[in-house]
């Protein structure tokens, strides 16, 4: 089959089945994808948090594409394989002003420039403290145009994928997505060199990547309706510290599961709060523990101990 190139100024800021294409390619393509980070550039390794401050945010979360694949009509379904992703040796995590399940409680810009160490497959939060995080890179956009016609932001998720910030989407699994216009028009970026479920503060280990995805179009999936995948999670010999949220509103469980978890980790590893949150944000796993005895939800914040030193001493 085929290989095709994406360059990294190939990118467009909203959902839009008006965007022409820049390529055309045959189901069972590969395409290959050079993106910038979602700051599209405006940060870089020598930035600060000042730089948070004049940010274009209209310039956020741009997607490469898109891409027309030819045979793909309305009703079918788009499989994406992804084959490979390779970030760059940094990256950024940031509290951006309105941005993230506790921006009001943490108002303030705070940028952090990671090394990411991909020979050994980590980057350090903090060297000194010993804690390092695995590096599990994805792609957090990916999607196709939606069937209505204007412009659509690329920040939210829609059921045509887009921004589904989902950390189990990497090198080795398989994306399905709805499509809805002739073509699919497909594209992808917002690179990740990792994050935990959830993303709580808005932004994961942001990064540029390079990507390799096979394009396919299949026939008889009509059930296909939101984003689907196929993945191998792998959790060997995990042990995992969960605080939780007890409340009758679910966003309100999740805050609350997501404020413990801070307060666990400033007490237990010496982090301040915005520490804490971003952690959270690269590493800790929302899960719905419990979601059918009302008048109350039950929320976890789930928090990997392998990425603390000694992590088979500490309560």
């Amino acid at each position: 089959m085929s290989i095709h190139s994406v360059t990294r100024s190939q990118f467009h800021l909203a959902w839009d089945n008006s965007i022409q294409p820049i390529l055309r390619v045959q189901s069972g393509d590969t395409v290959k994808f050079d993106c910038l980070d979602a700051s599209n550039g405006q940060i870089t390794p020598d930035s600060t948090a000042a730089t948070l401050t004049s940010l274009a945010l209209s310039s956020l979360d741009q997607v490469n594409g898109p891409i027309f694949v030819e045979g793909a009509l309305p009703g079918d379904t788009l499989q994406v394989e992804i084959l490979s992703i390779e970030t760059a040796d940094w990256g950024w995590t940031a509290c951006i002003p309105g941005f993230g399940l506790l921006s009001d409680e943490f108002p303030e810009p705070v940028l952090k420039i990671w090394k990411l160490n991909k020979d050994k497959g980590f980057a350090y939060f903090d060297e000194e403290k010993g804690i390092k995080i695995p590096l599990k890179p994805f792609a957090g956009e990916m999607g196709v145009a939606r069937k209505e016609k204007g412009a659509f932001s690329t920040i939210p998720p829609s059921h045509c994928g887009g921004n589904i910030d989902t950390r189990h989407v990497t090198a080795g699994s398989t994306l399905y997505l709805p499509v809805e216009v002739e073509g699919a028009l497909f594209s992808m970026g917002d690179g990740h060199a990792a994050q935990g479920d959830g993303e709580v503060c808005g932004t994961a280990i942001e990064t540029p990547i390079v990507a390799e995805l096979r394009l396919s179009v299949l026939k008889n999936r009509p059930y296909t309706k939101t984003p689907h995948f196929q993945t191998s999670i792998h959790i060997l010999n995990e042990t995992y510290y969960c605080t939780t949220g007890v409340e009758p509103n679910l966003q309100d469980a999740t805050r609350a599961a997501l404020r413990h978890m801070i307060q666990y980790l400033g007490a237990e590893y010496g982090l301040n709060p915005v520490e804490a949150y971003m952690l959270c944000s690269v590493a800790g796993d929302l899960r719905m523990l419990e979601v059918v005895d009302m008048p109350n939800y039950l929320v976890g914040m789930m928090m990997p101990r392998s990425i603390f030193p000694n992590a088979g001493t500490s309560a």
